[in-house]
């Protein structure tokens, strides 16, 4: 299902629905975190691939860093789901969090400076 307006809570619920399928369910945190550990080495491969100086083996299979990118966002979900974590709002909190700690952190295109 492709819709562009999706919200972090829709796109929980929908990663919640898949994981409620199975009689397995959620995993623990610690297997979680491992996968999560996995996937994100994937992403690093992928980006190394494409702007590192490690080109791909000939035999191995094509991948996108948007799919190695999606795959740690859907194992991010599921850990937030199990830990009954609303993304949404820890997304919120941490960009006000920046917008205050790190407000002037980097030269700013308005000029603005902490002076």
């Amino acid at each position: 299902m492709k819709d562009e307006n999706q919200s972090l809570l829709s796109m929980q619920a929908e990663v919640d629905a898949y994981i409620q399928q199975f009689k397995t369910g959620y995993f623990s945190p610690l297997s979680q975190m491992a996968r999560l550990t996995e996937e994100v080495g994937e992403l690093a491969r992928e980006i190394n691939h494409y702007y590192g100086e490690k080109p791909k083996k000939l035999d191995e299979k094509p991948k996108t860093v948007s799919e190695e990118l999606g795959d740690v966002l859907f194992v991010t979900m599921i850990m937030a789901n199990s830990l009954d974590i609303d993304l949404t709002e820890a997304f919120q909190k941490n960009m006000e969090k920046f917008n205050q700690r790190d407000k002037y952190r980097f030269e700013r295109k308005d000029g603005q400076t902490n002076d």
